[in-house]
Order: C-alpha cells, then structure tokens, then sequence
C-alpha cells in the first residue's frame, strides 16, 4: 500500500527532451507517462507540474534581449505544450487525465481551479498543470510547492537529472558528496540549487516532504511515491 495517498511530480521540461532536452522527444515522453502509469495504478492520486525547459530558457531569452516578465509568461504558455504531450501518452496508456492551466487557454486545457483539481484527483484522474502560478518572477518548482499545498499534497517529488541532491553539481565537480536526507534549514542555508528558496519555503512552512531523484533509472517514481529511499529527502527542521 502507498504511504502517500497523494503526490505532485514536478517534471522539469528538459525531461520531454531526452538526451538532448530540447524539442519533444518520443521516447522520453513515453517513459514519463510509463513513470506515472505506474504510480497511478499503486492508487496514488497523482498532480504534475510541467516546466518549459525544453523550449525556452532563460539565458535564451536573455541572449535575445526579452525581459524577464514577458519571457517568464512565454515560458509559462510553452508548459501547456508539454502538458499536452504527457496528456496524450498517458491516455494512450488507459489512464484518464486533465489538462489545469493557470495561463487561460480555454480551447484546448481548463483553467485551474483548485476545487475542481481536487475533485479530478479524487475520481482518479492524472491532474497535469500547466502555467505555473500563472505570474512572472516564479519558477515552476514554487508552482509545484504552491499546488502542492493547494492540493493537498503529502509529498513533492522532484525529478531530475542526477540521483539526489548533492554538496555542488555533480557533473562540474566530481568530488561532490551526496546527501541522502536534509532539513528544509540546510537546504535553505546551503543555498542548494536544485530548488529555489521560495519552494523549499513554502514546503517547510507547510510540512511537506520534498524528495529529489533520478528520472533517469525507470522505476524510481514508483518507489519515491510509495515511500521507499531514493534520492535525497528533504524534512524536518
């Protein structure tokens, strides 16, 4: 049985890229969507939140001289892109899913309404969230903490690229240790990278565990979802 009855994913948009983490890549979306088909079928109610990595960057709009607020809200309509995608293969899978945007696109996902969000989770459906928080100057890793306060979340997991959380990049520095479990206070203190102060935040204000892995190794959703160590986790004082 699962230890959390109800989780956020954060997915960050390189993660829709595959190795190269741009563009859409097949095969990696088909991975996430077999990630969550297995978290799902664990009855686990399951909210995602989807970064834009893979279509824009930062230093990308930078370089073209867009400022700040308007590339955070090119940003924020791209996730809808992504949130698509991932809709598309876990239906193609049997699981039925909502599209949730905080960025108004009525045609084609529904705005989010955390009352509604809720009750999608409660009949089983896969709740992916697009646009952020729906304002500039707020990463998707503060969307996730947000919602997944909002939501009701009882942990926050983040996939990434590397399998935990460590004392500085692990592909610029080799010698880096890993942690396996942190308090929101040294993750806060350390200034560690892989989630911004805001997020971290509002996690410990709120007692929600945050537990940081490898997407890359298949399976580890699964088992950062039901409660088994992976990654690094990040509670307490």
């Amino acid at each position: 049985m699962a230890i959390y009855s109800r989780v956020m994913l954060k997915l960050s948009g390189e993660a829709f890229g595959g190795e190269a983490g741009r563009g859409f890549d097949r095969a990696a979306i088909h991975g996430l969507a077999r990630e969550i088909r297995e978290v799902v079928a664990a009855g686990v109610e399951l909210a995602i939140v989807v970064g834009a990595g893979n279509f824009l960057r930062g230093s990308d709009c930078e370089d073209m001289g867009i400022e700040r607020g308007t590339a955070d809200y090119m940003g924020m309509t791209a996730t809808i892109l992504n949130a698509l995608a991932l809709q598309s293969a876990v239906e193609g899978m049997g699981y039925a899913t909502r599209v949730l945007s905080a960025i108004e696109a009525d045609q084609v996902v529904e705005p989010y309404i955390r009352r509604r969000a809720q009750r999608h989770m409660e009949k089983g459906r896969v709740v992916i969230l697009a646009g952020g928080t729906g304002n500039p100057y707020c990463t998707t890793d503060t969307a996730a903490a947000l919602r997944a306060v909002e939501l009701g979340c009882a942990v926050v997991l983040k996939a990434t690229k590397v399998d935990g959380i460590y004392t500085a990049d692990p592909v610029k520095e080799p010698s880096a240790l890993k942690y396996d479990r942190l308090t929101y206070a040294q993750a806060l203190r350390e200034n560690l990278s892989v989630m911004d102060a805001t997020a971290f935040t509002l996690c410990r204000e709120n007692r929600i565990p945050i537990v940081v892995y490898s997407l890359k190794v298949a399976g580890n959703t699964i088992k950062a979802a039901t409660g088994k160590t992976v990654g690094t986790l990040v509670d307490g004082e």
